[in-house]
């Protein structure tokens, strides 16, 4: 994707590579956060469990301060700055040459609160109607195959799609269309990165048009215009109480501007978290159980004087038959036989053959090895 934008075009132009990018790390913040809540429920379920269950709209909330600082601040939303994009305001008549020749960022490129309200719209709005839509679509049972609908018995399932009512028509409709519309949805967005790739629109996004902005690289004007508004910060009054003021002013600014770094470090530390304290990670060797030692294997039941004798030399083979255990399935007794020898046996006599234990021919266990 290089190729096509950088070779004879232009330089600041970003890849569909950083695009996509940028898009599947805003995808993947939604379900990260969920991760984190869904685990401090389970110890803080008092408190957390309320939020997890409107996870959408509390997200969306989050979302729509961190955004709108980004936007106001950056020119970008979170992720296009963290992979160093930002928004222009697509100017009517280029001048690439007078923007050279003069230096520094246009003013005409800075997002007005028209172009940061829309831009919120769809950048939060539209992917929370996207999740309800699907959280609905499963919840009539699509995606989830009829034989389980049946079999499982979802009466809730059948009622709302039998319903004769105008809400049940409204519902059946929506089943219906909502695939056929996510899909035109999603062949829609993607001729138009096709587009974009081959230079025919240079919006990558079709509301990017609507909204008059599109998507550049951020370049040297950019970063000295930030070095200047630190330095002006910086070069404030430096006396404690100056500085403790200016610090509890700029605290929430601080905040969002840490989550570029602190928001990426949380979630590999949250996975590495997550993988040493997985069943076969070292921290298990190396921990011990506050539930004291581990609870040894029963012992084996001794034999019935009446029942037949098992040869311990051979192992592994059916003390019915004698032969190698074929289909190795266990009795109540923990004692292996051939599956056949077993059942035929239980049929008939309705015990075990070497201790004379009761036993049902649904008490068998089939022992996977």
């Amino acid at each position: 994707m290089e190729f096509f934008n950088d070779v004879g075009g232009d330089p600041l132009k970003p890849s569909l590579f950083e695009l996509v990018a940028q898009e599947q790390l805003r995808d993947l913040l939604q379900p990260a956060l969920k991760y984190v809540l869904a685990v401090f429920a389970q110890r803080y379920p008092r408190y957390l469990i309320r939020i997890v269950n409107r996870h959408e709209e509390f997200y969306a909330f989050i979302m729509l301060f961190v955004e709108r600082h980004y936007l106001r601040k950056h020119n970008a939303s979170f992720s296009e700055n963290f992979y160093g994009l930002k928004r222009r305001r697509k100017p009517w008549i280029t001048t690439e040459r007078a923007t050279v020749a003069v230096g520094g960022i246009p003013a005409g490129e800075k997002l007005r609160s028209r172009e940061i309200w829309r831009s919120l719209f769809l950048l939060i709005a539209v992917p929370y109607l996207r999740a309800k839509g699907q959280d609905y679509y499963e919840s009539l049972g699509g995606g989830i195959d009829s034989d389980i609908l049946e079999d499982g018995g979802s009466e809730r399932h059948i009622r709302e799609l039998t319903d004769e009512s105008i809400a049940g028509v409204l519902r059946r409709k929506f089943k219906t269309l909502y695939p056929w519309f996510n899909t035109g949805f999603e062949v829609w967005l993607l001729a138009h990165n096709v587009a974009y790739l081959f230079d025919r629109t240079p919006f990558y996004r079709p509301w990017l048009a609507w909204i008059g902005v599109d998507l550049r690289r951020l370049n040297m004007d950019d970063f000295l215009a930030h070095q200047a508004k630190q330095n002006v910060i910086s070069s404030q009054k430096s006396g404690f109480l100056a500085v403790l003021r200016r610090l509890l002013l700029r605290s929430p600014q601080l905040l969002l501007d840490s989550l570029r770094l602190l928001l990426p470090t949380a979630i590999f530390f949250i996975k590495f978290l997550e993988w040493w304290y997985s069943p076969g990670s070292p921290a298990r060797s190396l921990s011990i159980s506050p539930l004291g030692p581990a609870i040894p294997p029963p012992q084996i039941l001794p034999p019935h004087p009446a029942g037949i004798t098992i040869d311990s030399t051979k192992y592994g083979h059916c003390p019915l038959c004698k032969e190698p255990i074929h289909n190795a399935t266990a009795l109540p007794s923990g004692y292996v036989f051939c599956y056949r020898c077993a059942h035929d046996h239980v049929e008939q006599h309705g015990n075990c053959p070497i201790t004379l234990l009761p036993a049902r021919a649904w008490q068998l266990r089939k022992v996977l090895v």
